[in-house]
């Protein structure tokens, strides 16, 4: 059983101001978590192999496939300052100076 003093260690690690009950209640939170984790261990897993999912999962992106795309006009038409090139945007200096930074 993690006891008063393990808590209080582990809150002080993680900056955390608990109080009398709350210090009192993770000792018996993490108590039962490492419980859970000795039974795990337990176990005979030498025939299960490691998994990042409970499910298999295939192919769960599209195609990388070319297709048109948008035209260079119709994309900066809605721009309020667009150059032939693309979009005219503010430097970081001159965008920090109109806010005032």
């Amino acid at each position: 059983m993690i006891d008063r003093e393990q808590v209080l260690h582990v809150a002080r690690l993680a900056r955390l101001d608990l109080t009398k009950a709350e210090v009192e209640r993770m000792a018996s939170e993490l108590s039962g978590v490492l419980d859970h984790i000795e039974r795990i261990a337990e176990l005979d897993l030498d025939d299960v192999e490691p998994t990042s999912h409970v499910v298999t999962i295939e192919n769960v992106l599209r195609a990388d496939d070319s297709r048109p795309s948008l035209a260079r006009e119709r994309a900066l038409a809605g721009a309020p300052d667009a150059t032939d090139s693309g979009f005219r945007v503010p430097s970081p200096a001159a965008a920090a100076a109109a806010d005032g930074s």
